[in-house]
């Protein structure tokens, strides 16, 4: 056994019997790394991602090309450091989508600025809901860049009629701004609401989700008729 392969045992006991609540950031990224590098010391290489990006959330949002320009990590590093957060960001959604009940605005946006959490383009989701406010489906619309994204009326039809909707609930970010519609954002809404009010679907809230906070159309007021 050399030297980093000692190392490394002592690392991986110490996260079974305490969790990583006791690790450092760079040394919870050393950990990571053991299993996508396997023969090198990993502790100068999760050094210098800290240094690159400041903080580890910063890390794990990285792009992979990014990633890759970082001395030692090659493509199977960037990959499990991409993977590692999606990887635990979808088995929550996908309890959420098994066990939420959306019959709240909290309900609601609690779910999507997890959802939207690391999303750096603007995404426009669809939430398909059953008549007593359980969650069906959450479907992607469209994703632009920053500023912008289209919404796809037919899709949007679509997927309430496959889904069995009794409602729909629509969702998207800005980015780089803050939690208020626009003007496009009002016209996209009664784009939406006309859409669905022939098939016999409610489109029964838009919120706009930016920087850790939501505003619902619904409570103020826009979508109230």
């Amino acid at each position: 056994m050399g030297i980093h392969d000692g190392h490394r045992e002592k690392m991986r006991q110490r996260f079974l019997k305490s969790g990583l609540d006791a690790f450092a950031d760079h040394e919870a990224l050393e950990l990571l790394l053991y299993y996508a590098i396997p023969r090198k010391d990993t502790n100068p290489i999760a050094h210098a991602l800290m240094e690159r990006y400041g903080s580890l959330s910063a890390v794990l949002t990285a792009p992979v090309e990014d990633l890759k320009k970082v001395e030692g990590i090659g493509e199977s590093a960037a990959v499990l450091l991409k993977l590692a957060p999606q990887l635990y960001r979808k088995a929550k959604l996908s309890d959420a989508e098994q066990e939420t009940v959306m019959n709240s605005v909290e309900r609601v946006g609690a779910y999507l600025l997890e959802r939207f959490a690391g999303e750096k383009n603007e995404v426009v989701y669809q939430l398909c809901l059953d008549r007593k406010g359980k969650l069906l489906a959450c479907k992607k619309l469209g994703e632009g860049g920053v500023a912008s994204a289209d919404l796809d009326i037919r899709r949007l039809v679509e997927n309430a009629l496959l889904t069995g909707a009794g409602s729909v609930v629509l969702a998207h970010n800005h980015p780089s701004g803050v939690a208020l519609p626009s003007q496009d954002d009002y016209a996209a809404t009664d784009r939406a609401k006309a859409a669905l009010h022939v098939v016999g679907v409610a489109l029964t809230d838009h919120i706009i989700v930016a920087d850790g906070d939501f505003v619902s159309m619904s409570d103020s007021g826009y979508l109230t008729d």
